[in-house]
């Protein structure tokens, strides 16, 4: 029988990677996201979620969720122009409209699907998308979408951005988009400085704060908050729901009213989708209340975080400086990345290992990330199990 797999370049290149034993294989869990989990009866300190604010199995959080499918269903059957828009979906977009500071806001299915609308929506022929070299893949995918032209810079740099711009001149629409805070890296964009250019040169700019919201600034409002600038300062704030604001699923854009409307009426996956699930939508809404309310979850992130850094550096590793609550230790090759990380799980610590093609040749990483949700107990079992790490894997 011919393997019609045999030419297609992507499964031999898929096939290789089992091969060499460094395929990212999925694990699976058995029970909630919380700071213990269970994989196969076994118990593990868990340092690879997203869960930055402890809330994905929060009690309050589960019963808002129950409460939402007791009383509209599992799901909504349909798009929001058809029959799915609810009270829910309303009460949450004027939610994240004031968290972020802005007039309005327009919820997604998925964080992915929400960069996919957003910047296909925005950026047309003519007008030009202009990314950092790290933006996250979603974003990327985005502006190809889009029928503009892509034009990139070099990570986090200024210089290389104010350059850009200026080559593309006057004539033409400029969409700028970053993440706030890189997911890979760790680190976070130069906001004030963007600003600045995007008002000199006439550009649009959207900040992707999904690992941001709820982790940077004083209230955790975002990483325009750590700079001190206002959320009228940021055309478009784009995120996800399944991070720090409760980690089950779906993202949003938040900006004024005229631009929401225009992603409403020209956004292909709002218009053909089903709406978010009702669960999520209330979730959510509740995950923002007890952020206002309970700022100290923020504080004690920047706690465990701090904490945690201080204990992978005197280990030995070399771990990205950086504010936010992702701790990239690099370890350069991605089979020793991924041998790390199974051994860590070998010693009851659950954190993933990265290497080519999701970061450049030579910059794998295992990557930790805390959560407010880990007490000193936890943080010090991710120490002792690095300090084994180093004694196997030293040079």
């Amino acid at each position: 029988m011919t393997d019609i797999f045999a030419k297609c370049r992507n499964f031999t290149i898929a096939r290789q990677l089992m091969e060499s034993g460094i395929y990212p294989y999925f694990k699976e869990l058995e029970s909630e996201q919380a700071p213990e989990i269970t994989i196969k009866g076994k118990k593990f300190i868990m340092f690879g979620s997203n869960n930055y604010l402890g809330l994905a199995n929060d009690p309050r959080m589960k019963a808002a969720a129950i409460d939402a499918v007791k009383n509209f269903g599992t799901g909504v059957a349909g798009s929001r122009f058809l029959n799915g828009n609810t009270v829910l979906h309303m009460n949450l977009e004027r939610k994240l409209a004031a968290f972020k500071g802005r007039e309005a806001a327009l919820v997604y299915a998925t964080g992915y699907q929400m960069n996919l609308g957003v910047i296909s929506a925005l950026v047309g022929k003519g007008d030009f998308a202009i990314v950092d070299k790290l933006d996250h893949a979603s974003i990327l995918d985005g502006c190809r979408l889009s029928h503009g032209e892509i034009r990139r810079y070099k990570h986090n740099n200024m210089s290389d951005l104010e350059k850009v711009l200026k080559d593309i001149g006057p004539r033409h629409g400029k969409l700028v988009i970053v993440d706030g805070v890189f997911s890979m890296e760790g680190d976070i964009a130069n906001l004030p400085e963007m600003k600045k250019l995007c008002d000199e040169f006439g550009a649009l700019l959207i900040v992707d704060d999904s690992h941001g919201t709820g982790v940077m600034g004083e209230t955790g409002r975002g990483t325009h908050e750590y700079y001190n600038m206002k959320g009228s300062d940021i055309d478009f704030f784009t995120g996800t729901l399944g991070k720090a604001l409760g980690g089950a699923a779906g993202g949003y854009v938040a900006g004024s009213k005229r631009g929401i409307e225009l992603l409403i009426q020209r956004g292909r996956p709002t218009l053909f989708s089903n709406a978010l699930p009702v669960s999520v939508a209330c979730s959510a809404n509740k995950a923002i209340h007890i952020l206002m309310k309970e700022p100290q979850r923020v504080k004690k992130l920047r706690d465990n975080t701090a904490y945690a850094r201080e204990g992978i550096r005197a280990v030995g590793f070399d771990v990205l400086e950086s504010p936010t609550a992702i701790c990239p230790i690099i370890v350069h090759d991605t089979a020793k990345a991924i041998a790390m990380s199974k051994r860590l799980l070998e010693l009851g610590v659950f954190a993933i290992g990265f290497g080519y093609p999701i970061v450049p040749e030579g910059a794998a990483r295992i990557r930790v990330q805390i959560s407010a949700c880990h007490e000193k107990q936890h943080l010090d079992k991710l120490i002792n199990a690095l300090k084994q790490l180093k004694k196997e894997y030293s040079d």
